[in-house]
């Protein structure tokens, strides 16, 4: 996609494998987790099928409540119990099995696989086996719809990739709005739209008759997947609204998450109780005991989320911060009073750093904090000879400074003229800030990549994290105030009158232009205003009548 790279060195490896040049890694501006940016809404809740299984997520990281709601008719459909084989290669002759006698009663089959590489593996299978079907995943996004909606009728049979919702309905019998749509694109003939109506209606009606006589739609998943939550969406699919229907998962010993049971110990008693080839293990035991599997490898991923949350948690109370003095510096027209504090600050530091607390004078290092002053305020000051002063401590020369610099500034105002120089302030102080933020996340990215390894002194990685993202913190704030301090004392302004913003440009001298690259002529004579459009989305087509998309033409930034 244009404008995005791959980040952690993967978009620079593959300019290398291609032999083109070597771009340098992009940086992140801003970053929040899912988690985070959800809980800056003030309300929030949700609908779905699937969250009963993850209900303790729900409640432990946004407080929120899962309700279940019973069905509006009595679920009829029949959840049968797993079937496990010991060889995927006996576990998809049993599935295309299966599927074969589906289609030879007319029953609708909806086959879910947990990946693309997958459901093309079973469509080779079944074009051998000349069983017609249709297969549905992100490479044949166009046609989704209407695969799907077709997936009811009689003896259909659809393959699909991590099967939700996906926006349409499986209906027995097919569904009569998309086949009704299709049929009448571009008729005219209210009498013709009518009788196409009529017999899309009766010839669907008959459909769903049969299908239900042959027992709904039959679903099978080829493997269990790692979160019941997705096992639950496919079988979700059978069944709605009260219509009869029939799930079942067929496993191997050689599938992914069988694995977690040490597969090869089960593989070798199973022979030895003299389990035949083509013969499954069927139990409700099983089951249970599938899902006791599910549930740890969802406890996992669910602790690392949780893990990653804790991270992001101690950069949201940062980020929160920044953001705030961000937004309030914005909606302030004078930011002169913030930069004064600013100042204060630094020569603070500057002083403590130089003049110890409770150092006698001939401890002072003088030339130390002469040199600082004139690299950071831009001032050449006597300071080694009020340091020669009698009875004079670090608070007088804090004074000084402070005055020093406010008379300095003031006759920069002077100069370039105020609204000039508030101007300047407030757009350097957001530059600086931005800037010193970026460099902040930069940080702690790579905070994040090495504090991990402080497990191995038996220190707690995410204590080590808060505390050292603490102090990284503390510096970035003492930094910004030094480098606006500093951008503000030696800045000079060539031309202050080019400083305040130009006018804008008479609407009417502005001239749009569309050179059509086939043609050579400029479209926009006589394409409509852009005024009349209105949003326009980035992906649509453009509204000028070019054929392309919007963001390839007009929406171009």
């Amino acid at each position: 996609m244009d404008g995005r790279r791959y980040s952690d060195g993967l978009h620079q490896a593959l300019e290398a494998k291609e032999n083109v040049a070597i771009q340098p890694e992009n940086q992140t501006l801003a970053s929040i987790t899912f988690q985070n940016y959800f809980r800056l809404y003030d309300k929030l809740s949700g609908m779905t099928g699937t969250a009963a299984t993850e209900a303790e997520e729900f409640a432990e990281i946004y407080g929120l409540q899962v309700v279940e709601i019973p069905t509006n008719v009595p679920v009829q459909r029949q959840d049968v119990d797993d079937e496990i084989y010991r060889t995927a290669e006996e576990k998809y002759a049993a599935i295309v099995k299966t599927i074969d006698e589906c289609q030879q009663r007319g029953q609708p089959v909806l086959v879910g696989t947990v990946s693309i590489e997958k459901s093309e593996m079973l469509s080779e299978i079944l074009k051998k086996k000349k069983i017609k079907h249709s297969v549905l995943n992100a490479r044949y996004h166009e046609q989704e719809a209407e695969i799907i909606a077709q997936a009811g009728r009689i003896g259909a049979v659809t393959i699909a990739t991590n099967m939700a919702g996906r926006g349409t309905d499986i209906k027995l019998g097919g569904n009569t709005e998309m086949m009704i749509a299709e049929r009448t694109r571009g008729l005219t003939d209210e009498a013709e739209i009518s009788r196409i109506n009529a017999e899309i209606e009766a010839d669907t009606a008959e459909q769903k008759k049969k299908v239900l006589e042959a027992g709904g739609l039959f679903v099978i998943g080829t493997e269990r997947h790692e979160s019941r939550r997705i096992d639950n969406q496919l079988r979700g699919r059978s069944g709605r609204q009260g219509d009869p229907g029939t799930s079942r998962f067929y496993l191997s010993l050689q599938d992914d998450l069988m694995r977690i049971f040490g597969s090869e110990r089960m593989d070798g008693m199973l022979r030895k109780l003299g389990l035949e080839d083509g013969e499954a293990i069927i139990h409700p035991w099983i089951n249970k005991a599938l899902e006791k599997a599910q549930q740890k490898v969802e406890a996992r991923n669910y602790d690392i989320r949780k893990n990653l949350l804790k991270f992001d948690d101690v950069m949201n109370d940062q980020r929160k911060v920044i953001y705030e003095q961000r937004i309030d510096l914005m909606n302030q027209s004078d930011v002169s009073e913030t930069i004064k504090d600013m100042r204060a600050d630094v020569i603070d530091q500057m002083v403590s750093r130089h003049i110890p607390e409770k150092a006698y004078p001939e401890q002072w290092d003088i030339n130390g904090l002469t040199e600082e002053v004139r690299e950071v305020l831009g001032l050449d000051l006597p300071i080694s000879e009020w340091a020669a002063e009698e009875g004079i401590a670090d608070e007088e020369i804090r004074d000084r400074l402070n005055d020093n610099i406010n008379r300095k500034m003031a006759e920069k105002a002077a100069k370039y003229g105020p609204d000039v120089m508030r101007m300047v302030e407030k757009s350097l102080l957001l530059q600086i800030l931005d800037q010193t933020w970026k460099e902040h996340l930069l940080q702690l990215d790579h905070l994040r990549q090495s504090v991990s390894l402080r497990a191995y002194a038996q220190k707690d990685p995410l204590n080590e994290y808060k505390t050292e993202a603490f102090n990284m913190f503390q510096a970035m704030l003492d930094q910004l105030h030094v480098s606006v301090t500093s951008y503000l004392s030696h800045v000079e302004l060539q031309n202050p009158e080019t400083v305040i913003q130009r006018e804008e440009p008479n609407e009417e001298e502005l001239q749009a232009t569309h050179i059509d690259p086939v043609t050579g002529e400029n479209e926009v004579e006589s394409a409509p205003s852009g005024e009349n459009w209105g949003k326009v989305r980035r992906n649509d087509p453009c509204p000028c009548g070019s054929g392309r998309k919007y963001k390839h033409c007009h929406g171009a930034l």
